[in-house]
């Protein structure tokens, strides 16, 4: 199995972060100190996609090295246990197939930094797997990266995948590679990315009423 050398860095890279972003707190003889918890978990970044995203799906074309995309939207739920994600993916996959929607359930185990997500699509077997999670960089809660990898299948041959996820404020990009497991090149891949924008949710009672 491989695994970059930045996946095992997770961890430093978030205690470097945690030391140079977290603010000053004086303890009783007013002597500043360094607050340990002001930088995010996995779990609390997790949590802070709930919500419905716009955007698209893209596939990178290799001859032109251009991307085309379908349009997507993503609502992401709140399971409620803390550590499970729902998510319902919609894109047109053209006139003779239309709307896909498929709905994913993610569960985050902190002990192990591990991602267990079930897939289901209408018409096709269920797939699951298992991710490892590294935190990257995390300056707040709405902008940080993470790199999800699992050993998995690309074109029907066994491949590493890594998915690579930037937040940036209310914009949310993944991107998807494989290193192909039997091409006997260490290479990453590209093959395609997502790039979401959160829309502001609406107001429950945002239809005007007149007295009578």
């Amino acid at each position: 199995m491989k695994v970059p050398t930045r996946m095992f860095s997770g961890s430093a890279a978030l205690a470097a972060i945690a030391l140079a972003s977290a603010p000053a707190v004086a303890d009783h003889h007013g002597i500043e100190t360094i607050s340990p918890t002001a930088t995010p978990t996995i779990a609390e970044l997790r949590l802070g996609l709930v919500g419905t995203w716009a955007g698209e799906l893209e596939y990178l074309d290799y001859q032109s090295g251009q991307w085309f995309g379908l349009p997507l939207n993503v609502a992401i739920e709140d399971g409620g246990d803390g550590a499970t994600l729902i998510r319902k993916s919609d894109f047109d996959d053209g006139p003779e197939v239309g709307n896909v929607r498929i709905i994913s359930t993610a569960m985050f185990l902190p002990d192990t930094n591990s991602e267990y997500i079930g897939t289901f699509r209408a018409g096709r077997p269920a797939e699951l797997a298992a991710f490892s999670i590294a935190l990257i960089a995390a300056e707040d809660a709405t902008h940080w990266t993470m790199i999800a990898e699992t050993d998995g299948e690309d074109g029907n041959q066994p491949a590493r995948i890594r998915e690579t996820t930037v937040r940036n404020g209310d914009v949310l990009t993944t991107l998807k590679q494989v290193d192909p497991a039997n091409d006997g090149a260490d290479e990453w891949i590209t093959r395609n990315r997502t790039t979401l924008t959160l829309t502001p949710p609406t107001p429950a009672n945002s239809a005007r009423t007149t007295p009578e």
